[in-house]
C-alpha cells in the first residue's frame, strides 16, 4: 500500500508540526474543498493563528469544548487547540442539550467555542507563522466521544502521541502526501477523521469535506467524487449504497480515480459488496475494524473471492496491536472458537472521561487475562468466532445475546441473514419486551426500489438461513431509511420509536 510521496511520514514530529509544516513550505496548496470553496494551507494556518490568539486569552487547565459542526472554520478551531497543545472536547452537534451540556460537565469543559466568523483571507501574503506550543508528556490531544447507539455517549480521550502514531501509520499505509485527495464523509465528531482530515493535512493533502446537511442525499455524493475525484475513500458502509445506488440511476457505471476505499463502522451487505468492484474499479477495497476506545486495529484486504454467505474477515492486526478472544469462563482461546474480543492498540485512549469512565472503566480496560503482557486491553463488546485456519469474523455483540423462548438468539445474525437478501438495503434487529414470551425479536427491512419484496418472501428467506427461534416475529418492511445515530449507525433507540411503538 506504500507509495512514494510519504517520506513526510517520517519526518513529521507531531501532526500539528506536519500540518505548520506544509503551510510554511505550500501555504497555496489546497488544503481543505469545501461546498464551491478551496482553503489554501496559508490561509487554514492564518485562520488558526487568530483563533490561537484568541485561545491565549481563556486560562488553560480545563479542556475546550467546540461543537463538531463541519467547516473550514471548525477544522481550522481545532488545529488552532492542536497547536497551542489545548484538549478539544467535540460534541455531535445532534446531541440534545441537556446531553451535551453533561459531556461538558464531565469533561470539566469551562468554555465553550464557536469559530470566527470572517470569510478565509486567501491573497495575504503567508507569513511567519508561529511554532506550535512545546508538547507535554502524555498530554491529552482530542476528547472524541462514543456513537451513544447503546446509551449514552462516553468520552474518549486521545492523548498527542496515540494522535501521532496513528497518522503516520494511516499516510504510509494509503499513500498519503501532498496533494493526495481524501473524501471526509464522516462527521468531525467520528473517529474516521483522524484519517480523513487530521491524517491527510498533517501530509500535505487535500480533504474534500462533504456536506453533513447532505449525507444522504446519493446524487450530491456522486457528484462529489466525480468532480473531486478523491484517491481516497473511507466511509461506513451507507455511503457506498448511497453511491451505489445514484450511479445506477444515472447509467454511470463506475467511479474512477479512487485507489483505496476502506468500509467501517457496520457490517457490509453482501449484495452491496458485490457491487463495489463495478464501481470503484481501480480501488483496493478494505474492511477496516476498530472502536473509537482503540482506533484501527485490524485490516483486511477483500480479494474477490469472500464468500457472501460468511461476513467479512477481520483480517490483520495492524502493526504493534494485538487480540485475544476470551471465552465466558474468562479463559483464552487458542484454536478454533468464539469468544470476546479483546484488542490493544498503539493508538488507544487509557480509559474513558467523567463519572461513566469511573464507573465503566474496570470492566472495559483491563490486564491481560492471563497475565501474560504488562499491556492495557479493551473489551471490545463484540463476539468474534475464529475458524480452523485462524480467520476471525465478527459473530455479534455480548450485550446483544438475548433469549427467546428459552434459545440464546444473536440478533446480528438474524440481520445479518436479512442483508443478504438481494432487495434488502439496510435492516434492524431488536429483541425487545413481550409480556407473555419476556422477549421477542422484531425487525424492520428497507427494501430496494422495485424489487417487490415483501414479508412473506423474506420470512421464507430467514426460514430458509436461521433456526426457528431466530426468525423475527415481527417483521415490517419499509421504503424509507432507518434512523441513524451522527457516526452513521443505526439508530436502534429511534427504531423502536419509530416502527414498534403501540401506535405502529
Amino acid at each position: 500500500m506504500k507509495s512514494a510521496g510519504t517520506a513526510a511520514v517520517r519526518t513529521a514530529r507531531s501532526l500539528a508540526d506536519g500540518i505548520l509544516a506544509q503551510a510554511r513550505r505550500s501555504p497555496q496548496a489546497t488544503a481543505l474543498l469545501w461546498r464551491e470553496q478551496e482553503i489554501g494551507y496559508g490561509a487554514l494556518l492564518r485562520r488558526a493563528e487568530q483563533e490561537r490568539a484568541r485561545l491565549a486569552r481563556i486560562p488553560a487547565g480545563s479542556p475546550l469544548g467546540v461543537p463538531a459542526v463541519k467547516s473550514p472554520a471548525v477544522v481550522a478551531l481545532v488545529l488552532a487547540a492542536l497547536l497551542e497543545r489545548r484538549p478539544v472536547l467535540l460534541p455531535s452537534p445532534q446531541l440534545g442539550a441537556e446531553v451535551t451540556q453533561r459531556l461538558y460537565a464531565q469533561a470539566g469543559v469551562e468554555h465553550v467555542l464557536s469559530p470566527l466568523d470572517t470569510p478565509f483571507d486567501e491573497s495575504a501574503p503567508a507569513g511567519r507563522f508561529a511554532d506550535a506550543a512545546p508538547p507535554a508528556e502524555g498530554a491529552t490531544a482530542l476528547l472524541l466521544t462514543t456513537s451513544g447507539s447503546t446509551g449514552t455517549p462516553k468520552i474518549v480521550p486521545l492523548r498527542a502521541g496515540a494522535l501521532d502514531r496513528f497518522t503516520r501509520w494511516a499516510a504510509d499505509s494509503f499513500g498519503i502526501g501532498p496533494g493526495t485527495t481524501v473524501l471526509n464523509y464522516a462527521p468531525l465528531n467520528f473517529d474516521l477523521c483522524l484519517l480523513d482530515v487530521w491524517t491527510t493535512l498533517a501530509h500535505g493533502g487535500r480533504v474534500v469535506l462533504a456536506d453533513t446537511d447532505r449525507a444522504t442525499q446519493g446524487g450530491y455524493l456522486l457528484d462529489l467524487v466525480l468532480r473531486h475525484r478523491p484517491e481516497i475513500v473511507q466511509a461506513v458502509p451507507l455511503f457506498y449504497r448511497l453511491l451505489a445506488d445514484a450511479a445506477r440511476e444515472r447509467g454511470d457505471a463506475a467511479v474512477p480515480g479512487v485507489r483505496h476505499a476502506l468500509f467501517t463502522g457496520d457490517a457490509l451487505p453482501a449484495p452491496l459488496r458485490a457491487e463495489l468492484p463495478a464501481l470503484l474499479p481501480g480501488a483496493r477495497l478494505y474492511n477496516l475494524y476498530g472502536c473509537t476506545e482503540t482506533n484501527d486495529s485490524f485490516l483486511y484486504e477483500l480479494t474477490g473471492g469472500e464468500d457472501p454467505a460468511l461476513p467479512l474477515p477481520l483480517g490483520s492486526p495492524l502493526p504493534g496491536a494485538g487480540a485475544l478472544l476470551v471465552d465466558a469462563e474468562h479463559g483464552v482461546l487458542e484454536g478454533p472458537g468464539t469468544g470476546e474480543l479483546y484488542v490493544t492498540t498503539p493508538f488507544q485512549t487509557e480509559g474513558y472521561l467523567g463519572y461513566l469512565g469511573a464507573v465503566a472503566a474496570p470492566a472495559v480496560f483491563t490486564d491481560h487475562p492471563a497475565g501474560a503482557d504488562g499491556r492495557r486491553w479493551f473489551r471490545s463488546g463484540d463476539l468474534v468466532t475464529r475458524s480452523g485456519d485462524g480467520t476471525l469474523r465478527l459473530a455479534g455483540r455480548t450485550d446483544f445475546q438475548v433469549k427467546v423462548r428459552g434459545v440464546r438468539i444473536n440478533p446480528q445474525e438474524t440481520e445479518h441473514v436479512l442483508l443478504e437478501h438481494p432487495g434488502v438495503l439496510e435492516a434492524a434487529v431488536l429483541a425487545l419486551p413481550d409480556p407473555v414470551a419476556g422477549r421477542l425479536l422484531h425487525a424492520v427491512a428497507r427494501r430496494a426500489p422495485g424489487s417487490g419484496l415483501n414479508s412473506l418472501t423474506l420470512r421464507g428467506h430467514l426460514a430458509r438461513g436461521l433456526p426457528r427461534a431466530a426468525v423475527p416475529s415481527v417483521l415490517r418492511i419499509t421504503d424509507g431509511p432507518l434512523p441513524r445515530t451522527s457516526t452513521g449507525k443505526v439508530d436502534r433507540d429511534q427504531v423502536a420509536r419509530t416502527h414498534f411503538t403501540k401506535e405502529n
